[in-house]
């Protein structure tokens, strides 16, 4: 089911719920400049056979509203858009997994609206947080220290992005896709052909969004809060990621009082067919042993 929600003056977000409307609720969000349709068929079918799951579109994202060329916003904004969504929806309490940037905006309802979650699941992020990671011989790393993004992304990042048709369009996003997944995994080129055919035609065009990189992204850090989450939260550590490589895992459920690591094989900052279904059983584990309310 389909369904649009006001989150704010000229804001408007779409929203699609799957599975039945008495299970617990599920949220899902997605990274920069992504879609809800970014989430893979197979991996939100699997959740749904045991939760209310809705995935929705960002601002700038989709079919949503894209004003940031018009009102600029905050990063921070995008985390309100959660419980606006939560809200619009009338679910009190979900449980919420977020991917990249959306991992990022989990941990600021982790920190800012605890009260509304069941539980957090944590994908391809690094920490919101000042505190130093601690290795396993007991050394401290300062978070600036830890490993960057590999160099082989920032050249792909700052590449400029051309409008050379929706074929070629398309072409790029695939080859991203390539350097993003990593190298661990025989890499789905047809996967991904599908997932950028259905994100255009779900979109209505193949523009590519820039709002995310350009907003305000200050005011994020969440030090003390998250060392006081009290909510069960589950970090997803993807050996092969490229963007938050280990031990950005590790140190995210240092930061993030009563978290815990689970790592899936060969995954990197995609969700190819074959990460779908380890990852699937790992959110439904750690969903299924928090007691709903």
């Amino acid at each position: 089911m389909e369904q649009f929600i006001d989150a704010g003056p000229g804001i408007r977000l779409w929203t699609e719920q799957r599975g039945a409307a008495d299970a617990p609720p599920l949220l899902l969000i997605m990274g920069a400049q992504a879609t809800g349709v970014g989430w893979p068929e197979p991996l939100v079918d699997a959740l749904a056979a045991h939760h209310r799951v809705i995935r929705y579109d960002h601002r700038d994202t989709g079919r949503s509203t894209w004003p940031f060329d018009e009102r600029p916003y905050r990063i921070a904004d995008l985390a309100d858009d959660v419980i606006a969504g939560l809200d619009g929806l009338g679910i009190g309490r979900a449980h919420i997994v977020g991917m990249s940037l959306g991992g990022m905006l989990a941990q600021m309802v982790l920190a800012d609206h605890p009260d509304r979650l069941l539980s957090a699941t944590l994908i391809g992020t690094s920490a919101l947080s000042t505190t130093p990671y601690t290795g396993p011989d007991g050394s401290t790393v300062p978070v600036e220290a830890l490993p960057g993004i590999s160099p082989e992304v920032l050249e792909l990042w700052a590449r400029p992005v051309e409008d050379h048709g929706q074929a070629a369009e398309v072409q790029r996003r695939i080859e991203h896709w390539r350097v993003l997944a990593g190298d661990q995994l025989p890499f789905d080129a047809d996967h991904f052909h599908a997932l950028e055919q259905r994100v255009i035609a779900h979109t209505g065009h193949h523009r590519t969004g820039t709002a995310h990189g350009r907003a305000d992204d200050s005011g994020m850090l969440r030090t003390d809060e998250l060392a006081k989450n009290e909510v069960p939260t589950l970090v997803v550590s993807a050996p092969a990621e490229p963007v938050f490589p280990p031990p950005h895992p590790e140190h995210l459920a240092q930061c993030v009082n009563g978290a815990y690591v689970v790592e899936i094989p060969g995954m990197g900052h995609a969700l190819p067919p074959a990460v779908q279904g380890p990852l699937a059983t790992a959110i439904l584990a750690h969903t299924g042993a928090t007691t709903t309310g």
